[in-house]
């Protein structure tokens, strides 16, 4: 069964670095548009979204390659019109390429994934003792990720390592993964690549779940209905 399906990021589009790697997942019948919330926008006026204390932080790249970091209730509207462009466009399913939470505020005619639901519904099935590593952009999404996967019960250890701004993780990151007796370890952030995920496995010897390569398995499976 043949399918448009809408991709959103919260950053720029369209995601050269994302869309090509899920592709071989989601099945030959399949085709992706994109749209951005930061579409449209120069550099200077997204600077001016910076999180402050509170605020739910979101982290991202541009289309010039450059990471940029904002709060998550500043781009809320501009997502909503992300998904408007993409029904229009004929999208029969949405996709959010992003792990965070995202309130209930979003209508669509369409099917709208979050792959933050998607990660919480598979990963306690997967774990022993509820407690797992979590890769995570940035310092200042510690707080919130602990509280994120709390709700789904589990134990959050978080490292941060900038899917966007660094190419291999610090040593003390590494150590931080091998030596914390988790489960497995999520890399929560679609940003992060098939080779980051190699490096981890690589390093630690543990399990480790990808998100980008997660959804778009998942996605999949509605190719070969």
């Amino acid at each position: 069964m043949k399918y448009k399906m809408g991709a959103i990021t919260i950053g720029q589009s369209p995601r050269t670095d994302v869309v090509p790697e899920m592709l071989p997942h989601l099945g030959p019948d399949v085709e992706v548009i994109q749209a951005g919330a930061l579409d449209g926008l120069e550099y200077e006026e997204i600077l001016e979204m910076k999180p402050q204390e509170g605020d739910y932080v979101l982290v991202s790249t541009l289309r010039d390659g450059r990471s940029v970091k904002f709060a998550e209730k500043q781009i809320l509207p501009r997502l909503q019109t992300c998904i408007d462009k993409l029904e229009q466009e004929g999208a029969d399913i949405i996709v959010f390429i992003c792990t965070g939470t995202f309130p209930d505020v979003f209508h669509s005619t369409r099917p709208l994934i979050y792959p933050q639901k998607l990660l919480h519904s598979v990963v306690p099935l997967l774990t022993k003792t509820g407690k797992i590593g979590v890769v995570i952009p940035d310092a200042d999404q510690i707080d919130q990720t602990i509280e994120k996967w709390r709700g789904s019960g589990l134990e959050a250890i978080p490292t941060p390592f900038s899917p966007y701004e660094e190419r291999d993780l610090t040593l003390s990151g590494l150590e931080n993964l091998k030596t914390n007796d988790v489960d497995l370890i999520v890399m929560d952030c679609i940003g992060y690549t098939t080779s980051m995920k190699e490096q981890i496995v690589r390093e630690t010897e543990k399990p480790v779940i990808l998100a980008r390569t997660l959804v778009a398995r998942i996605l999949g499976e509605l190719s070969r209905i």
